[in-house]
């Protein structure tokens, strides 16, 4: 994929500099930062729920299932 970014000057040269001073190319450095970004960021809501979710209350007061209660012949009756 290819973009065109028009930056300033001086966000230009900050990134040519670093870029330069790990001794890659600027796409390259950008393609790292935007990797490393996408790498830290936040769980997902949806993850966040559901870990609520399992140190719930009501979750640790309910009684375990019997091996016989989840065997797949009881399943069946």
């Amino acid at each position: 994929m290819t973009f065109k970014l028009d930056l300033k000057p001086e966000i230009e040269d900050r990134l040519i500099s670093q870029a330069a001073a790990q001794r890659i190319s600027v796409s390259r450095y950008l393609e790292l930062l935007i990797e490393r970004h996408f790498a830290t960021q936040e769980e997902p809501h949806w993850r966040k729920v559901l870990d609520q979710l399992g140190r719930s209350p009501s979750l640790t007061r309910a009684p375990l299932l019997s091996d016989e209660a989840i065997s797949r012949e009881s399943i069946y009756r």
